[in-house]
């Protein structure tokens, strides 16, 4: 599904009898109280939203390839650009490795 083609939920306000019984439902109940403003600013999320953060992070460059090349890795499904540069540190680390027993 494209990003920003789902349909969002409406959000349905309780009525003010509705509203009534819920704030007396928690005042009679000793373990909850409303949360103050306070309490609501303090607050973080659960988990954090997101990937995790990379040890390693990528740069963001703009290249220009031939179509074949993009071909060839977009069929091999999603994540086509992840192996398309794991495809470019393979072939690197081989030649610095090729080049350091040149020079040992």
């Amino acid at each position: 599904m494209k990003q920003g083609s789902m349909k969002r939920a409406k959000l349905v306000h309780p009525s003010a009898v509705e509203n009534r019984r819920i704030n007396a439902g928690i005042k009679a109940d000793r373990d909850t109280h409303e949360l103050t403003a306070a309490e609501i600013a303090s607050m973080k999320p659960w988990r954090p939203r997101g990937r995790p953060k990379a040890a390693v992070h990528k740069l963001h460059v703009n290249v220009r390839l031939d179509p074949e090349v993009i071909e060839y890795f977009q069929n091999g499904g999603p994540g086509w650009q992840t192996r398309l540069n794991d495809e470019l540190v393979s072939l690197v680390r081989r030649r610095v490795a090729r080049k350091e027993t040149e020079h040992a």
